[in-house]
């Protein structure tokens, strides 16, 4: 499948679409090479427009908003894969977001009835809600994880049978667990678990 150009290049495990705007914008953030598309304005608004979430016409955007409703979805990813409930704080900024959004329900051509966010109140972060809200109700919300390697985090839409993948590549951060693992054994320091180095994705 041909990926769109806002997509990372390394993407190997892509949600299907919309879910994969909400997959790409917390990848904006690479931790290995500490890359960040949306550290100041001008790149935030770049890769907001090339994503199809803002106009043309959108030129002010207030990026350190947008990297704080990333790292709350991001804890909610870790919350997929982990289980762990992430705490109120982390979630912080997502709840702002909610209270701020104002939506505009529309009725399409074809009979179905859309949400859509209305300028003010940062539209295009808004989306991104609506995004969220329907795949939780169409069941692919739980499969969208963050890597479960800390030092990682890459999001990734896991396919597995049974939904219990736990990295965004098992051949880099797997193996990278399963090391240090190793390592800690042999110091006598704890390490991963028996679950996490043995899990085959």
């Amino acid at each position: 499948m041909a990926l769109p150009s806002w997509v990372p290049d390394d993407e190997t495990k892509p949600a299907p679409m919309p879910l994969l705007v909400v997959q790409s914008f917390v990848n904006t953030w690479e931790a290995d090479s500490g890359v960040d598309l949306l550290a100041d304005p001008l790149a935030a608004s770049l890769w907001l427009r090339d994503a199809g979430l803002i106009g043309p016409d959108v030129e002010d955007v207030d990026a350190a908003t947008a990297r704080e409703v990333r790292e709350s979805i991001r804890a909610l990813l870790v919350h997929n894969e982990s289980g762990e409930v992430p705490e109120p704080s982390a979630l912080g900024a997502l709840d702002a977001l909610a209270e701020r959004c104002r939506l505009r329900a529309g009725v399409l051509p074809d009979g179905t009835v859309e949400l859509q966010p209305e300028v003010g109140g940062f539209p295009a972060l808004a989306r991104l809600l609506l995004v969220m809200r329907d795949a939780q109700r169409d069941g692919t919300w739980g499969r969208l994880k963050a890597c479960r390697n800390p030092d990682c985090r890459w999001a990734y839409y896991d396919r597995s049978h049974a939904g219990r993948g736990a990295w965004c590549d098992m051949a880099v951060c797997g193996n990278r667990i399963k090391n240090r693992n190793l390592r800690s054994r042999r110091s006598g320091v704890g390490g991963a678990t028996r679950e996490e180095i043995s899990d085959p994705r």
